[in-house]
């Protein structure tokens, strides 16, 4: 059984049908791309998958689960974390408090625990504090722990906000453009990051991204959109000619 199934997904707002007849399969521990011009309907996508929108028709299972319906936290505990086109941290928290955010699934006190920070209270977070530092670690933002958010570079901002969705321990994470701005050097990095917290990890990992040499680098498998609808699908040396997406990139 893949890890998640999508079959005949699809949504339409107002007269504008902006995914339609969606189809995907991901393997436990695969690195999948999703591609396509912009506008293709690939951030619509990654919406439906985590409760954003809900679909107009079709089906989205998880290990067999259908999380069709469900709210974002609810998806999220389930095992779906993402990150953002667009960096969405708090700012003006630490480096090591927006990682620690995300923890809110996984430790949990009461009030009069907090209030009165007894034993079991000090215990969590100690507990929290020592995974935080374990996660920062892998991208190299253990000494940035105690940095604002804002004060990182943007290359680090954009690990951080992956380091704080890994921290929800999600069995699939969906990276929105994650190489978005960055110079070659810190997508080289970031290739290399990728493919490192997936074996850490043990994570399905399914991305979008307009840097074709990224893509054609990790990815084991690609999934074209265009206008909405599904284009394309194989391996990357077979999509990445296909004249049909060659077409939908650069035109006649």
């Amino acid at each position: 059984m893949a890890l998640l199934e999508v079959k005949n997904l699809g949504i339409s707002f107002g007269g504008l049908r902006a995914v339609d007849n969606l189809n995907m399969s991901l393997e436990k521990g695969s690195l999948v791309g999703l591609i396509g011009p912009n506008g293709a309907g690939k951030t619509t996508a990654f919406n439906l998958l985590t409760g954003v929108y809900r679909p107009t028709d079709g089906t989205i299972t998880l290990e067999g689960s259908s999380i069709v319906g469900k709210t974002p936290s609810e998806i999220c505990k389930a095992g779906i974390a993402r990150t953002f086109q667009n960096i969405r941290l708090f700012q003006k928290m630490s480096v090591k408090d927006n990682v620690k955010a995300a923890l809110h699934n996984q430790f949990q006190y009461s009030l009069l625990e907090s209030i009165c920070h007894v034993a079991s209270y000090k215990k969590k977070e100690k507990e929290m504090d020592e995974k935080v530092m374990e996660i920062l670690k892998v991208f190299d933002l253990d000494v940035y722990a105690d940095t604002f958010a804002s004060n990182l570079p943007y290359g680090k901002q954009r690990k951080l906000e992956i380091a704080r969705a890994l921290a929800t321990d999600p069995k699939l994470l969906l990276l929105d453009e994650p190489a978005a701005g960055m110079n070659p050097n810190e997508t080289a990095e970031l290739m290399e990051t990728i493919e490192l917290i997936r074996k850490k990890f043990d994570i399905t990992i399914l991305l979008i991204e307009h840097d074709m040499k990224l893509v054609s680098g990790i990815c084991e498998y690609l999934y074209v959109l265009n206008f909405g609808t599904e284009l394309a699908n194989g391996t990357p040396d077979i999509v990445l000619n296909d004249p049909k997406v060659i077409t939908a990139y650069l035109g006649e």
